[in-house]
């Protein structure tokens, strides 16, 4: 078999190779438009057409949706029109809290996957005893016996009846938290929120350097209800802090095998760092080397016998 024979082979199956990396680095992923905002997040209606913004919030069409600002006592909110309906999908989301230096700030703000969605409350501005998945990123200590430092952030399944305590700061009904010192910071601070129904919950914080990802939570076997809202909620009291959203991006996921819980020999590092596109470039040039490779070769084979030839 000649190199001629040889190379159309290895090409093609190194674009399969590559297309196959190309749709493992998506994931399957499929942008929602209907539960992703981003600037200027306002048409010329001065509305948006998949989200609703209310109580004190405030739109700045070039930086952020404000959802409190350095007052005391207020609470704002932004709501997806139409409910979440994929099985599995991905929310991240750029978010920033900063106010007052010193000890005492707050309150925090929380995301939320619901089936209440606009209505104000005592829950970082939304209602108590909800019914779905409350995520808090709270930043004030209010009952000053925990064994964990704050800003810290919890998270709870409702089943619209069980309360949630705020005197505890929740510490009665948390599925799960983390330690994150999320306030304050001056490179981007993310949350990124992976389900998978009948499979896992996961979330995962940028907050100690840009494009640094910690695993905050990953638990097994958690469902959601159907028909859930995304919401971005918070509340201010007698400490103050600006809470703003500045973008949203919700992805469909494709289905993937149930993971089994993993026992504490196998459990991974909860420190995460990004690097899977890297990676996948790096994959890339090696590739497209080995393609040139192949084809120095081929034209060194073909002048070989050109000259045999003659």
């Amino acid at each position: 078999m000649t190199v001629r024979y040889l190379v159309l082979p290895l090409l093609l199956t190194l674009i399969t190779t590559v297309l196959a990396q190309v749709g493992r680095a998506n994931g399957g992923a499929v942008v929602l438009r209907t539960h992703s905002i981003a600037m200027p997040y306002i048409d010329d209606d001065l509305q948006n057409r998949w989200f609703d913004f209310g109580g004190d919030a405030v739109i700045n069409t070039n930086r952020h949706v404000r959802l409190t600002s350095l007052q005391q006592s207020q609470s704002g909110y932004l709501w997806s029109r139409l409910p979440l309906t994929a099985d599995n999908f991905e929310v991240e989301f750029e978010f920033k809290v900063d106010g007052p230096s010193g000890h005492l700030y707050g309150d925090g703000f929380a995301v939320w996957l619901s089936k209440q969605r606009t209505m104000q409350g005592p829950v970082f501005g939304s209602v108590d005893k909800f019914d779905g998945l409350g995520i808090f990123f709270d930043t004030y200590d209010n009952e000053r016996a925990h064994r964990h430092s704050f800003p810290y952030i919890s998270s709870m399944l409702g089943n619209g009846m069980q309360p949630y305590d705020n005197g505890k700061d929740g510490r009665d009904t948390e599925l799960a938290g983390c330690e994150a010192d999320f306030r304050g910071k001056q490179f981007p601070t993310k949350g990124r929120l992976t389900y998978y129904k009948n499979n896992y919950l996961e979330l995962q914080v940028q907050w100690r350097a840009e494009e640094e990802w910690d695993t905050c939570f990953k638990v097994p076997q958690v469902n959601l209800p159907d028909q859930i809202y995304l919401g971005f909620t918070a509340h201010t009291g007698e400490v103050v802090d600006e809470h703003d959203i500045i973008s949203v991006t919700t992805k469909k996921l494709s289905p993937k095998p149930i993971e089994m819980p993993a026992t504490k020999e196998s459990q991974p590092k909860s420190k995460s760092r990004g690097g899977g596109f890297f990676s996948f470039l790096f994959k890339l040039i090696l590739a497209a080397g080995l393609v040139g490779v192949l084809f120095v070769g081929y034209r060194a084979y073909e002048s070989n016998n050109r000259n045999k030839r003659f």
